[in-house]
């Protein structure tokens, strides 16, 4: 019903930035919160940063001043601005949203991207 389609990622050398986006698409009436999330080789997945309707934004700590998190609610677009990278934050980021499709109930449902590679390396 609804997809999430990443793009963005790549190799940077530290100190570097990206510039991730995630656009939702399909039976949206609302989106809700957006989030980032990031998983390394061999650790969980963890929450980099996320933003609700209203524009409220909550980071991770290792991120805090290096990332901002945004939004353009009109065309269900988020967006990751990664900045001054580090080797650390080498991780498959996965955009997540809680979305309220169309229909009589008008239910939400947690959808996810399929990921992105980010490579910090000199």
């Amino acid at each position: 019903q609804v997809q999430l389609v990443e793009s963005g990622g790549g190799l940077v050398q530290p100190g570097g930035s990206l510039r991730l986006s995630c656009a939702a698409s399909g039976s949206i009436f609302s989106i809700n919160a957006m989030g980032w999330y990031r998983q390394a080789p061999g650790k969980e997945r963890e929450l980099v940063a996320d933003i609700t309707s209203g524009g409220s934004t909550d980071y991770a700590d290792s991120v805090k001043g290096r990332f901002t998190i945004s939004r353009d609610n009109a065309n269900n677009t988020g967006y990751l601005q990664m900045n001054s990278l580090k080797p650390e934050d080498t991780a498959v980021y996965y955009c997540n949203a809680k979305v309220t499709v169309n229909g009589w109930s008008k239910p939400t449902y947690d959808y996810w991207g399929q990921g992105t590679q980010v490579t910090v390396a000199s």
